[in-house]
């Protein structure tokens, strides 16, 4: 699998966030998404765009295009240096939230990827990474 170009974005305020979703459309654009599927990974990322500026005190955004022989893709990794996240299991689950939102944020970005990982470590930090292929 070949990137063959990435994005690194900040993720410190509101607008930050409104970037990482121009990027992402564009990108997705860029990889011949349809409509559909702009949607879904714009949707995606600005949930976990949110919750890394909400929850983990902001980080960064790193978007990928991918190609993988004729498939082309794009990956997505959010990271912050935050309070992590101590049951993650818990915290896919939807309705869950330790903030005022509607507590869908990871679990839905994970139904919106066609691949979703996630690491965090209590006091460290949180990694996120989706893909979404064409």
């Amino acid at each position: 699998m070949a990137t063959t170009r990435t994005e690194r974005l900040p993720i410190r305020s509101g607008d930050d966030v409104v970037r990482v979703r121009q990027v992402v459309r564009t990108l997705a654009l860029e990889a011949g998404f349809g409509l559909v599927d702009q949607t879904k990974i714009v949707t995606a990322a600005s949930e976990l765009a949110r919750n890394t500026l909400d929850y983990g005190g902001g980080g960064e955004a790193r978007c990928e295009l991918l190609q993988e022989g004729r498939r082309r893709g794009l990956r997505l990794t959010f990271e912050d240096e935050g309070p992590g996240i101590p049951d993650i299991e818990k915290a896919l689950t939807d309705h869950y939230t330790t903030g005022g939102g509607l507590g869908l944020g990871l679990g839905g970005a994970k139904r919106l990827s066609n691949e979703f990982h996630i690491e965090s470590t209590v006091g460290v930090g949180t990694r996120v990474t989706i893909v979404r292929w064409k």
